[in-house]
């Protein structure tokens, strides 16, 4: 059974040593066709309680006992942004299309215009938002992931074992540091191109008329090179999500 990470944690790990050690006194006692079924009802009861208290620590802990490391946890996060950015590229061209063909094309229903394109914006918010949590848990793994690899660094007797973990740990950081800073730079583009949609959709709200549609045309066409910039940034920023999960899946 996997467990589905939320992205919003918080430091609360009073729990974590209740639900470990209840998890390890269950797999001690129960006989072997009754394992399955407890792991799957702590590992639930651990995810309530990690997605209502946003508690990262205790999901870290609680994944690494069931053999789901950060490093894991980092390339799942890194898998999940990598198709949302996919699939925000796709709302927001799509959502420039609309707006295009319905200012483009006189008359209609102006109402129904206006719902279209409210709602093309609800989506693409959404992917957007969505998006930028998946760059948080991102960063919250990744922090803990590199905190956890450099501290382990001393507990090396073997110190040719060290170097060698210690260079890995530096050319992770500095891909990860490289993939960030591209992933970062794509988010940043998204708010002002949002804030130009939601700008025509409120116009259009108070508006109804053919000479609203009109007005905002040029504002429309305005906008199509800074969607095809934000297009590139994100194409940009998947690739270079290819890049890094390509680099980790080779260190493991």
């Amino acid at each position: 059974m996997t467990v589905h990470d939320t992205g919003r944690e918080i430091e609360w790990t009073s729990l974590a040593p209740v639900v470990s050690n209840s998890c390890e006194q269950t797999l001690n006692r129960s006989p072997k066709p009754m394992r399955v079924a407890s792991i799957a009802k702590h590992l639930f009861l651990a995810y309530i309680l990690i997605t209502l208290t946003g508690c990262s620590s205790m999901y870290y802990g609680m994944a690494d006992k069931f053999g789901r490391s950060k490093r894991d946890i980092m390339v799942s996060r890194v898998e999940s942004v990598k198709t949302d950015q996919e699939k925000a590229t796709e709302n927001f061209q799509t959502t420039l299309e609309k707006f295009t063909a319905i200012v483009n094309v006189p008359g209609g229903d102006l109402e129904k215009k206006y719902n279209t394109l409210k709602s093309e914006y609800d989506d693409c918010k959404s992917r957007a938002d969505k998006v930028s949590e998946r760059i948080k848990s991102i960063e919250d793994v990744s922090d803990a992931l590199f905190k956890e690899w450099e501290s382990e660094l001393d507990q090396y007797s073997n110190q040719e074992l060290r170097r060698a973990s210690e260079r890995q740990l530096i050319d992770t950081r500095k891909k990860y540091d490289s993939f960030v800073t591209v992933l970062l730079r794509a988010e940043s583009r998204m708010q002002p191109v949002l804030a130009a949609f939601n700008d025509q959709v409120l116009f259009m709200k108070h508006n109804l008329n053919a000479q609203a549609i009109a007005s905002i045309q040029g504002e429309v066409d305005s906008m199509e090179g800074d969607v095809q910039a934000l297009i590139v940034e994100m194409n940009s920023a998947i690739a270079e999500a290819n890049v890094f999960l390509e680099q980790m899946r080779s260190k493991k």
